[in-house]
């Protein structure tokens, strides 16, 4: 794994990876941009806006034909959580390691989420372990950040638009910077 050590790691992993497409028909960038948006744009504290931004940082940090090939599971947002962590306090990257257990959770509580999933999700959600079942999901609400968590799944569910968000990664720039454990981590 690659080790994030400061905010300018951050931007060159997206620039250098943030135009891979993993099925949802917008590249990484897109996703995140979007996602950001909509968790800023839904009043989201500035931890859930950065959360969003870089909820699937993880799947940067993986071979292009491992992406494309999408028939493993590389449980992108433990090696997304683990990147941030030491970067940004729990706030931020509790409900990136969480995302993902989030939509089993909102699959199990929600009959018409699954439903609404798109195909790539429903594919992801397969390896992922599929719907929680009763314990899982009460386990799940008794997590710190498990409704942060949902808020940025359904962010992430929201952000896969064609059309783009007109932001730049840049324009979250200050809003991270404000979030790091270490200043100097700039």
């Amino acid at each position: 794994m690659i080790h994030l050590s400061s905010l300018t790691d951050i931007a060159h992993l997206y620039a250098t990876h943030g135009a891979l497409n993993y099925g949802e028909g917008v590249t990484q960038m897109e996703h995140a941009l979007q996602c950001a948006a909509l968790a800023e744009a839904n009043g989201g504290a500035p931890s859930l806006i950065a959360a969003s931004l870089l909820h699937d940082i993880g799947h940067l940090f993986e071979k292009e034909d491992e992406v494309a090939a999408f028939t493993v599971d590389h449980r992108h947002q433990d090696t997304g959580a683990r990147a941030l962590a030491g970067l940004f306090g729990d706030a931020v990257w509790q409900p990136v390691a969480l995302h993902v257990a989030a939509k089993r959770y909102l699959c199990f509580k929600e009959e018409t989420y699954l439903r609404a999933l798109s195909h790539a999700s429903r594919h992801s959600l397969a390896l992922q372990g599929g719907a929680f079942n009763t314990a899982e999901a009460q386990s799940f609400e008794s997590m710190c950040y498990w409704r942060d968590a949902v808020a940025l799944r359904r962010f992430d569910d929201m952000g896969k638009r064609e059309d783009l968000s007109h932001r730049a990664f840049e324009d979250f720039t200050p809003l991270l910077r404000s979030l790091l454990i270490d200043a100097a981590k700039t």
